[in-house]
């Protein structure tokens, strides 16, 4: 019986271990897409405890916890950080099997050498310990990333947001850029669009009355990331429409919602298809990458987005249709598709994404120029990773993967690198154990590294000058 997360955790054969630890391990990271705050990264941040640095945000925990019946005062109200803390630890075991349990050990482990399981008798000692350890200079923000070898880091940010945190940051060991975050550009059929317009146009040098004003305002917006060091772009939907669009219908949609005038269902699916498809020629003339996080719906719980507000652990995963309106949108761009990352979160949906990706890898001098990126939220664990990896194998080139992302609000997040490193290092290690791949470690060693780094830092140019 192998001992929980010794040093071969989850590596189930030589083959395995020779991978991660010659070639995986060693690598740094490019975390590309992640919620951390910009103004925490870029001031240090030093956090007086653990439950602010672990709990602050982290709606995979808050739901556990609400799950395992604990009073939302513990989750998001006005409990101590020590009280919150200890319903967490209360709450740990009874996450076995679910990629908390892991998470939260490897952490503990991994910044602050803490081998204790966490349950309710261990929490106090551990709260102790790890608070006392984070409130050391060492520990700040930055430390706690490059403690894990990363070496870039992409926040999400809004096109209205100055930037100025990006602006501020030097550190010759860490790169922070920002990525523009267009949602609420497109998002027509909110009760706030008027007001986002308001702070759009004020940004960008003025008043939005046209469509044409719009387009104009979001490429200044875009320019102006560009100039911040911004070299890719995400959006947040629950899907792409089939739906014929275009400018003209746009200019007529944006003029009727101006004029007060109520929208259907097609006209707001039309304007966020012009809208998506502007934006893609926008990115593709910057040189940018372009990511879709597609297949969430979101805050399903009213009372609880009225009380606690968007992102708050009230989220599952859809059932929306997704292929056709996607294989449509891409091939209408033609010549003007820019590098394109595509998130999933139904896990139904895998394989035709896995073969949607390869329809728009044409005529390129970028390798994996259209990627499915890696499993997402709900499938960001062992399970989901394995099947993701597996059906882009089956279906398409692992080996030109761009690999993962914490896509995470916590600084302590990052050892879900290494979680993905290991199962990645694990498949192809029992490929190999099997007889399915040769006992190649110089090729396969190189392809290892190929997806923990040195394809994000092909595909993304973070490195490069200008």
């Amino acid at each position: 019986m192998k001992e929980f997360l010794s040093e071969d955790f989850l590596l189930e054969n030589e083959t395995a271990k020779k991978l991660y630890f010659e070639h995986a391990e060693k690598m740094p990271i490019i975390d590309y897409h992640n919620h951390l705050p910009p103004k925490d990264i870029e001031g240090e941040r030093i956090f007086n405890n653990i439950t602010e640095a672990w709990l602050e945000g982290d709606h995979y925990k808050w739901r556990a916890m609400r799950t395992n019946a604990v009073p939302e005062k513990f989750v998001t109200g006005d409990a101590t950080d020590e009280e919150k803390f200890q319903k967490w630890a209360e709450t740990v075991p009874y996450t076995i099997k679910n990629p908390l349990y892991h998470w939260t050990h490897l952490e503990l482990k991994r910044y602050f050498g803490i081998d204790t399981i966490l349950n309710g008798n261990t929490g106090k000692e551990i709260y102790e310990e790890a608070s006392r350890q984070l409130r050391k200079p060492e520990n700040s923000t930055r430390g706690l990333l490059k403690k894990r070898n990363v070496q870039v880091v992409c926040t999400t940010d809004d096109p209205v947001d100055n930037l100025e945190f990006h602006q501020k940051m030097s550190d010759p060991d860490l790169k922070m850029f920002p990525a523009f975050r267009p949602d609420k550009i497109y998002a027509i059929e909110t009760a706030t669009y008027g007001d986002y317009l308001n702070q759009l146009g004020e940004v960008a040098g003025g008043e939005i009355k046209s469509f044409d004003d719009l387009l104009n305002a979001t490429q200044s917006r875009i320019d102006y990331f560009h100039e911040n060091g911004s070299r890719l772009s995400d959006h947040g939907l629950e899907q792409l429409y089939d739906v014929d669009f275009s400018i003209t219908k746009a200019e007529q949609i944006f003029k009727a919602y101006k004029e007060g005038k109520a929208l259907s269902v097609e006209d707001v699916q039309v304007f966020k298809m012009t809208m998506l498809f502007e934006l893609s020629k926008m990115y593709n003339a910057k040189g940018w990458v372009q990511q879709y996080h597609l297949g969430a719906i979101r805050n399903n719980n009213d009372r609880m987005m009225k009380l606690l507000g968007p992102d708050t652990g009230f989220d599952s995963i859809g059932d929306f249709s997704q292929i056709k309106a996607l294989n449509r949108f891409l091939g209408g761009l033609e010549d003007e598709l820019t590098k394109t990352i595509l998130y999933n979160l139904n896990p139904a949906d895998n394989e035709a994404f896995a073969t949607l990706i390869g329809n728009f890898n044409v005529e390129t001098d970028t390798p994996g120029k259209i990627q499915w990126g890696s499993g997402w939220w709900f499938l960001d664990q062992k399970t989901g990773m394995e099947n993701q990896m597996t059906a882009l194998g089956n279906l398409g080139l692992l080996t030109r993967f761009v690999g993962m992302l914490t896509d995470s609000r916590s600084f302590l997040s990052f050892p879900r690198h290494e979680y993905f490193r290991r199962i990645l290092c694990n498949l192809i290690g029992k490929d190999v154990e099997k007889g399915e791949l040769p006992n190649d470690l110089d090729l396969l060693g190189s392809h290892v590294e190929n997806i923990c780094f040195n394809n994000a830092k092909e595909y993304f140019g973070f490195y490069q000058p200008g």
